[in-house]
């Protein structure tokens, strides 16, 4: 079975971790799609899709990577046509995770198997939390992977963020 996991992922951290192992728990293979693929360098969404997708595949070990696949979805503006959309870039999916009510909405809609995703530690782990924090140069490094840290720092984040 497959299963189709969509998260803007700005950035990736622990949260977003655990939901792709969860995926994993249920699924022979776990499509992870980066939403808003077509934004970046704006506050909500201030990492580009590039660099989201290195977060994730540098924060995940070879073995999972083998079961993963990483695609770009844009957002289209028109909510009714967006999981049709996402239908022409990933192949075929059985379920959806998430733990976006609308998300839920659009893709219960069409009948598609939606199988909710719990959220960890809500309060800290939430990219606009962590995004405000790198902003204010507290102590986020804990809230991310190895991999996500990495790419934040290399790409100088914090100075990205106080410029947007």
């Amino acid at each position: 079975m497959n299963g189709l996991l969509i998260g803007r992922f700005q950035p990736f951290h622990f949260g977003h971790l655990e939901a792709v192992y969860f995926g994993l728990s249920k699924v022979d293979t776990l499509f992870i799609g980066i939403g808003s693929s077509n934004k970046s360098h704006q506050e909500r969404n201030p990492f580009t899709a590039d660099e989201r997708k290195e977060m994730i595949t540098s924060s995940l070990d070879k073995k999972t990577l083998t079961r993963v696949s990483i695609h770009y979805i844009p957002d289209l503006g028109d909510h009714s046509k967006w999981t049709y959309s996402i239908d022409e870039i990933i192949p075929n999916y059985d379920a959806v995770f998430s733990n976006d009510d609308f998300t839920h909405e659009l893709f219960g809609k069409r009948g598609k198997k939606i199988i909710p995703v719990e959220l960890k530690d809500r309060q800290n782990l939430s990219g606009t939390n962590i995004r405000q924090m790198i902003k204010d140069a507290k102590f986020w490094e804990d809230f991310v992977p190895d991999g996500t840290r990495n790419v934040l720092n290399m790409i100088d984040a914090k100075n990205r963020l106080q410029d947007l």
